[in-house]
């Protein structure tokens, strides 16, 4: 059966704002793989969040998604506090990558979610929020693109 246009754009928007090739640039995971754990710890000026807190946080909006599109309080996630994740106390290489594969488990995870999301339920209200299915799905997508240009401008400032 053939897929619904509607969920592949979607699908296409939310795979370029992550690993894929897109005109806008960089995409988060491409980029990631080039940080190093100690660049992802660097704080720039201020209390701005370090890029390692940033993953934390797009990996757990991500999950918050995929429950909200399942309807399934029982998906949590696994690390915490919940919008803003600490760094582990004593970082490490090892645990840098822990959580970039982290990032990278929840994008699959919740894109396997909205590859099979049925598009009869695109336009309605999605569960727990005041956007639509189909608002909440770009919505994930366009939050991949803020922090990705973020933790790009971060990087970039840091000496």
């Amino acid at each position: 059966m053939a897929r619904d246009a509607r969920i592949s754009l979607l699908l296409e928007v939310y795979d370029q704002s992550f690993d894929r090739a897109a005109w806008h640039g960089t995409s988060l995971g491409r980029g990631l793989s080039q940080m190093t754990w100690k660049e992802a710890l660097r704080r720039p000026r201020g209390a701005h969040h370090n890029i390692w807190e940033l993953v934390l946080h797009i990996a757990y909006w991500k999950c918050v998604v995929r429950r909200r599109l399942t309807r399934d309080p029982g998906v949590e996630f696994a690390r915490s506090p919940a919008n803003w994740p600490a760094v582990p106390a004593k970082p490490s290489a090892i645990l840098w990558k822990r959580d970039v594969t982290l990032l990278r488990r929840e994008h699959q995870l919740l894109r396997a979610v909205i590859e099979r999301f049925p598009a009869t339920q695109l336009g309605r209200k999605g569960w727990h929020t005041r956007w639509s299915n189909a608002a909440t799905i770009y919505g994930i997508a366009s939050h991949d693109l803020y922090h990705t240009g973020q933790i790009q401008l971060v990087r970039a400032l840091l000496p």
